[in-house]
């Protein structure tokens, strides 16, 4: 079975600049990721201040394609979950599959 290819970001100061805008360069990172076995309202609380630094954000944009083309599987960027990221993942995929038909 072939490896599976990631495609990140070239390693370019000028591709990383737009984190030194972040509204979460200063913000606690454990607001963004979730620590092993979170469930219920520990975990819902979270994501809203995480989402909640997000909405604030002049890079929000920046950094959520930067997840998407990443494929990061945690944490909170750009103001989507890994559970939103995976939808759409799939809603883009979905529309690729039926624009080639």
């Amino acid at each position: 079975m072939p490896a599976l290819m990631l495609k990140l970001p070239t390693p370019v100061a000028e591709s990383w600049d737009w984190q030194l805008a972040a509204a979460c360069r200063d913000a606690d990172p454990t607001v963004f990721f979730h620590p092993d076995n979170e469930r219920g309202e520990p975990r819902k609380s979270r994501i809203r201040e995480a989402k909640r630094i997000c909405r604030r954000c002049s890079v929000r944009a920046r950094c959520l394609n930067y997840a998407l083309e990443a494929r990061e599987r945690h944490g909170t960027w750009g103001g989507y979950t890994e559970d939103e990221r995976r939808t759409l993942h799939r809603q883009s995929a979905q529309y690729e599959r039926d624009r080639a038909s």
